[in-house]
């Protein structure tokens, strides 16, 4: 048997590690998850789709008939190949740090709650409300009602090493 390529390991690695996002998920451990599910499990990956490339990949794995639930055989090889690509990578600490500074325009350090959702529902492509709420909960600090930033980029930056 030839040892395994770099890329035949990658694959197996990734098989692994949706297998283990997917089945957090598989709540009947039937190899299928609510559609709804597939964005976390892909950002559990640490992959970051806008809304967009999120809707684009689910109409690639679900079904013909959608039924509203993705199945693990459909889904494994999409993402493998995602992940193989390397696509939907998060955005850059500097990069990050600096759109968070262009609407500090004070330079204070911190957004308030009030300004945080304000930019992330009226400007570019909006956050939908449940998004929101998730993003408040993570980031906002409930003593002084806003987002400390710098902490919350060196939160939310993945790790590449």
């Amino acid at each position: 048997m030839a040892p395994a390529t770099s890329r035949e390991t990658a694959v197996a690695e990734f098989h692994k590690k949706i297998k283990e996002a997917f089945e957090v998920f598989d709540h009947e451990s039937n190899n299928t998850v609510d559609v709804r599910e597939i964005g976390t499990i892909i950002r559990s990956l640490g992959c970051c789709p806008s809304e967009g490339e999120l809707h684009d990949l689910i109409a690639e794995v679900e079904e013909e008939e959608p039924t509203g639930y993705i199945r693990l055989e459909k889904f494994l090889p999409v993402m493998t190949e995602v992940l193989l690509e390397r696509r939907y990578r998060p955005i850059p600490e500097d990069v990050l740090l600096h759109a968070f500074e262009v609407l500090d325009s004070a330079k204070r350090g911190f957004l308030t709650k009030e300004e945080l959702v304000k930019y992330m529902t009226e400007e570019g492509e909006p956050f939908s409300q449940e998004e929101m709420e998730e993003m408040l909960s993570a980031a906002i600090d409930p003593e002084s009602n806003s987002i400390q930033y710098k902490d919350y980029i060196t939160m939310m930056v993945i790790d590449e090493n």
